[in-house]
């Protein structure tokens, strides 16, 4: 059997790199003859690389960076009829996807270890399409203001704050968000109304935060989507709260939220609706998303995955916590003047 492991040189402080001959030998221990490619600055270094090895008959394909390379070697062999599997080795600022799966997140050689077990999981993909194009992603798709943050906010605060950052770039973006008039179509009827957002996840974790999505699950052919129909910024923060304690913002009047396979999502005006694929642009609605069911094989530590598919640690305090906690009590008032947006 052979491997290809895709790197990104510059993630992970370039840990990857530095750790590569040992992670070569793991997988060669594993019986895969193994090789690797160091991506470039170059458009779709791994998306081409990924179509490329597995054309050539690679049986396993292992993403090593952040969720960004992980994306691309999924977008590289979706479409082939032949899929090798896929191994991940998290590099990243967030790392979404890895923690979704249990692999280890802090530890390249463990990571990478996980191959010693010979566990995967099939996990479901999305397929975007847009007039100007087909996408795939692995984690998230949405519309509105608010999915912006996710790229909105530079890598480097990702780095050092990790999920503290999105808050510190929510708040800045709070007096901006303006309503939507959306059209949502999805399994079990149609959306017409105005929201600040919405999005559909294939797991668990957005932008470090396991309980946006909290019974979402890896396999069963459903996306899982919420619409965010107000754009109150005290309302907005108070939703952020009930997120936190327990993913309670799904039952919330202003959340809806449900299971779906299917979306069709358009701005009911002349509005711009951006479209945000794995906290990357990806074009512009009107778009349809489809759930690929079980599409992409991937090793994962499926010890650690419950038959509901996640075990979610409690959440303890946490600089978000302690946040949300000091706005709790805002106003309207509050949130425009200097207290927030200074």
């Amino acid at each position: 059997m052979r491997a290809r492991i895709i790197y990104n040189p510059t993630s992970g402080r370039e840990l990857v790199k530095r750790n590569l001959v040992d992670i070569l030998q793991i997988y060669e221990n594993a019986g895969y003859e193994t090789s690797a490619f160091e991506t470039t600055a170059k458009k779709y270094s791994a998306l081409h690389e990924a179509t490329r090895a597995a054309k050539a008959g690679f049986e396993l394909i292992v993403a090593a960076g952040g969720d960004g390379t992980i994306n691309e070697v999924v977008n590289g062999i979706a479409e082939l009829e032949k899929r090798p599997k896929i191994a991940i080795i998290p590099a990243g600022t967030t790392n979404d996807y890895a923690r979704a799966l249990h692999i280890p997140r802090n530890n390249l050689i463990e990571a990478a270890k996980l191959i010693q077990k010979k566990e995967t999981v099939k996990m479901d993909i999305g397929k975007a399409v847009m007039a100007e194009k087909e996408s795939y992603f692995i984690n998230i798709g949405g519309g509105g203001l608010l999915t912006e943050l996710t790229y909105d906010v530079p890598s480097t605060l990702k780095s050092v704050f990790g999920s503290l950052a999105y808050f510190v770039k929510g708040a800045e973006m709070l007096p901006r968000i303006k309503p939507i008039p959306m059209h949502i179509e999805y399994d079990e009827g149609t959306y017409e109304g105005t929201a600040s957002m919405f999005f559909i996840a294939l797991t668990n974790s957005v932008g470090g935060f396991e309980q946006i999505a909290p019974d979402a699950l890896l396999d069963d052919g459903k996306f899982t989507m919420i619409v965010v129909k107000t754009a109150s910024q005290i309302e907005i923060l108070h939703l952020v709260a009930l997120l936190l304690n327990g993913g309670k913002h799904i039952d919330h009047p202003s959340i809806l939220y449900a299971k779906t396979s299917k979306i069709h999502a358009r701005p009911a005006d002349d509005s711009r609706m951006m479209i945000n694929l794995d906290g990357e642009y990806g074009g512009d609605a009107p778009v349809t998303f489809i759930n690929l069911y079980q599409h992409i094989e991937i090793i994962a530590n499926s010890d650690d995955i419950s038959a509901t598919g996640y075990t979610i640690d409690p959440i303890e305090e946490s600089e978000e916590e302690a946040f949300i906690k000091e706005v709790e009590g805002l106003t309207e008032l509050d949130i425009s003047g200097d207290r927030i947006v200074s």
